[in-house]
């Protein structure tokens, strides 16, 4: 399928929001369109005082848009490229400004999400209906949060309770025998706040394949917090989460847990000290049957202390964070553990108009040595709508276990980890520029990311014997383009990626990475009910480093209704995908002849849902 130029697609979406631009000048912005954020500096700050770019996806945002996976809410948001082998819990990778797919860091609550072995979070596990805020942080940010944000960071919180909701229960189905439950009670008393919630998933999904058998995705989820703000500031606070179940894809399938678990005590020491120590644990555990056998279990386990010193304006920050990562399962290892430990400050300095950020960080990792990063950045408000910001910062992506350590012996071409294997190294340069107003807003980013020492993997041509090398370079370039219009009858955000990656050892595009990206959601609100649509395109991409396979763009659109037809009750209805596309963003190989195939994304779905809040 033909996707629209990249010119005709800016010309597009900025027409839908420039004919309300005269109802706005020289204002301030709203709370709404100016959220509070804290994952672009470890503390508070709207994101138009951001020296940073940042997306924010809203509790609103998310309920309105049904999503039916996590992989949903952030397709084709500024910088964001995801790919999937297919629909309903299928392995899914999310490029950042173009990084790997293990070069963007997923938070969730502040806790880190990932496998230890394969070096990717597990964004196919992750339910949207536990999660009531999403923060996309563009930009290298290793000097705030170490290894492997190299594209930025995704931060997903959980639900909060909310003044007057007791709790709820809602019920769902749809297209291919899906149906769903989530049921959740919250309360606040005082400084004390308490949240328990749960779901369950199940579908038979889509064929993957052209001609194949549809493949299920079953899922059961959990939350548990309760925090407690003290009378002088600060507060005590613990998050459990849970995600399990079984997802089947072509040869096989897997059964998956997924835990977060933390524990934060902020305090007050002083009017100047603010500290904060967090200490959590995620595991990462899967066991797949079918053709290719295996059980790989990854548990990290971490400590992280934060002192916030403030003097009338400025801020500075200093931190250490001790981690382990520990690895199981059916392959075998050279080493199953591995520790880190860290130290790392930033300071905020304002002067008037004028903003600067210095931050640096050093990690010793017993793995693969010491590595330092740091960055500097500077924002200037010309006037109270507009904004312009630089930065400069470095980053790194960690070898995994696989990369280093994992051994799988074979008479047909054996692999060894490389133990000698030094991180990827990025440095990313950016200009931004931004204009707030009552109603609406508009942001423009320019950046590239140059990044050394690739881990790439090379085999013998005799016996097909492989390894892992730091043997290329990469340069990535592109600019962003976002905008929003918000009033009380209309919600309206758009934006358009382009990015240019190459391989510059090659000459080549990198795999997996849509040159050209477009989102529109617009929402009509009424009284007690809405009506919207989200418009999504990708230009192609290719699925190998060689350039040799090439994957068609495609174009979709999503509708959604709501409505709030009693106190408390509520309605909702999807049509996702309304033209029936059929497209896919990675390919397969079929285990017996080796041929490959496209992994299909699922055609013209339809969910709908009945909920009810308690105390609402």
């Amino acid at each position: 399928m033909q996707v629209l130029s990249f010119p005709a697609l800016l010309a597009g979406v900025f027409l839908t929001v420039l004919p309300v631009a005269g109802a706005a000048r020289n204002a301030s912005p709203t709370d709404d369109l100016d959220p509070i954020v804290v994952t672009a500096t470890l503390g508070p700050e709207t994101v138009g005082e951001s020296l940073s770019s940042v997306t924010v996806i809203k509790q609103d945002d998310i309920e309105r848009q049904q999503p039916e996976e996590f992989g949903d809410l952030l397709r084709a948001q500024p910088g964001v490229n995801v790919v999937s082998d297919g629909s309903y819990g299928k392995t899914t990778s999310v490029f950042l400004r173009g990084a790997g797919s293990s070069g963007t860091i997923l938070l969730l609550d502040g806790i880190r999400l990932r496998s230890a072995t394969a070096g990717i979070p597990p964004w196919q596990f992750l339910p949207p209906e536990l999660i009531g805020k999403v923060e996309v942080v563009r930009g290298a940010k290793s000097s705030l949060y170490g290894a492997d944000a190299v594209g930025g960071v995704i931060q997903a919180f959980t639900l909060e309770p909310e003044a007057g909701r007791q709790g709820w229960v809602e019920v769902s189905g749809g297209s291919h025998d899906t149906r769903g439950t989530s049921v959740g009670v919250a309360g606040r008393e005082g400084r004390s706040s308490l949240l328990i919630g749960g779901l369950y998933s199940d579908t038979d999904g889509t064929e993957l394949r052209e001609g194949g058998e549809d493949r299920g995705f079953r899922n059961a989820a959990g939350l548990a917090k309760v925090t407690h703000d003290f009378e002088q500031g600060g507060g005590v606070g613990a998050t459990v989460f849970q995600s399990q179940g079984n997802t089947e894809f072509e040869g096989g399938d897997t059964d998956f847990m997924i835990r977060a678990a933390g524990l934060y005590l902020e305090a007050v020491a002083s009017d100047y000290w603010r500290t904060r120590i967090q200490f959590s644990e995620s595991r990462d555990e899967q066991e797949t049957f079918g053709t290719y056998p295996s059980v790989f279990d990854t548990v990290s386990r971490s400590a992280r202390w934060e002192n916030t010193l403030t003097a009338g304006v400025h801020e500075l920050l200093l931190g250490s964070e001790f981690m382990v990562d520990e690895v199981d399962g059916s392959s075998q290892f050279a080493e199953d553990s591995r520790t880190n430990a860290a130290v790392f400050g930033q300071a905020r300095l304002n002067f008037d108009a004028t903003d600067l950020m210095f931050s640096m960080r050093l990690d010793d990792n017993e793995a693969y040595g010491k590595e330092e990063t740091g960055g500097i950045a500077l924002g200037h408000q010309f006037d109270p709508s507009h904004r312009l910001r630089l930065s400069y910062a470095t980053s790194f992506r960690a070898p995994t276990f696989n990369d280093l350590y994992l051994e799988v012996p074979s008479d047909f071409g054996s692999y060894f980890g490389n133990p000698d294997l030094d991180p990827e190294k990025g440095a990313m340069v950016e200009v931004g520029f931004s204009g707030r107003y009552d109603s609406w807003f508009w942001d423009v980013a320019v950046y590239q990311n140059d990044v050394e020492d690739l881990i790439t993997y090379v085999s013998d041509p005799v016996t097909f014997d492989g390894t892992m090398e730091n043997v290329e370079t990469a340069r990535i370039r592109g600019i962003e383009l976002s905008s929003g219009f918000q009033t009380a009858d209309w919600d309206i955000n758009a934006a358009i990626t382009y990015a240019d990656t190459e391989n510059r050892d090659t000459g080549k595009r990198l795999p997996r990475r849509a040159e050209k990206n477009i989102r529109l959601d617009v929402d009509r609100l009424f009284a007690g009910w809405s009506l919207g649509a989200s418009v999504i395109a990708e230009s192609d991409r290719y699925n190998d480093a060689g350039n040799t396979t090439l994957l068609a763009g495609y174009g979709t659109m999503d509708l959604r209704a709501a409505w709030e037809f009693l106190p408390g009750w509520s309605a909702g209805l999807k049509v996702a995908n309304v033209f029936d596309r059929r497209y896919a963003t990675s390919l397969g190989y079929d285990s017996t002849t080796f041929e490959p195939f496209e992994y299909l994304a699922a055609g013209r779905t339809f969910m709908a849902s009945v909920r009810y809040d308690f105390g609402r």
